[in-house]
């Protein structure tokens, strides 16, 4: 994990230095950007393992860098807002942010949330099997996911919700399990988050909601891998 380079865009310099000194003490390499102009330059030249994201930025704002990024790369976005608004963090997870924090906020839980992140985003041992389900092939190895022919690009955090929902496959595994599985026993995020991954997850297997050849909603209680051929 240490010398991971982490781009932090944030237009308030307490903000970036804050970050800065908590990161590099903990031996990340860190990079700043002001506008989100310049956060997607970045991006693009120097290709960070990070970013950590603030929503109000000079045009164009997070959310629409966010979503530029995401049209371009899964690389994991943590995004940071002023206020306590349900709606900000639910629009942030829907345009494909993993995770979000809202200031202030303290820097040692910013870095704890950078480092879940990167782990979740990393290759999996190579003892982690490769599951076989249906028609699709899901290598926890290569954190890689086919469908037929056809390569499936998910979110870091997409995958770790498939993989663990296929590795169980059959069971019920209710939201706050999940949360617990996915995102960490020390996630204070609602279980909406849950239902926002699971949503763009099935458009990405073209999976049909009211119909689901794979995962399948258990109303009231959660989420379910359906049982079929391995």
């Amino acid at each position: 994990m240490a010398g991971e380079l982490i781009l932090v865009v944030d237009d308030e310099a307490n903000i970036i230095e804050l970050a800065r000194l908590y990161l590099e003490k903990e031996g990340f390499r860190v990079a700043e950007a002001a506008t989100g102009e310049d956060a997607l330059r970045l991006f693009e030249e120097l290709h960070p393992a990070l970013i950590i994201l603030d929503i109000m930025l000079p045009a164009p704002d997070g959310w629409e860098v966010c979503r530029r990024i995401r049209t371009r790369s899964q690389i994991p976005i943590i995004m940071l807002t002023a206020r306590e608004d349900e709606v900000d963090k639910v629009v942030g997870l829907e345009l494909g942010a993993d995770d979000y924090l809202t200031k202030p906020f303290s820097p040692r839980e910013l870095v704890a949330r950078v480092k879940a992140v990167l782990r979740r985003a990393r290759p999996a041992s190579d003892s982690e099997e490769v599951l076989h389900v249906e028609d699709l092939m899901i290598d926890a190895s290569r954190r890689r996911i086919t469908q037929g022919e056809r390569e499936i690009d998910l979110t870091p955090r997409e995958f770790d919700l498939l993989y663990t929902l296929a590795l169980n496959r059959g069971i019920v595994m209710s939201r706050e399990r999940l949360l617990e599985r996915v995102w960490g026993y020390d996630y204070y995020g609602d279980t909406r988050t849950v239902d926002v991954h699971i949503r763009h997850m099935r458009e990405k297997l073209g999976e049909d909601s009211s119909a689901p050849r794979y995962v399948e909603t258990v109303w009231g209680v959660g989420y379910k891998f359906r049982e079929g051929k391995s």
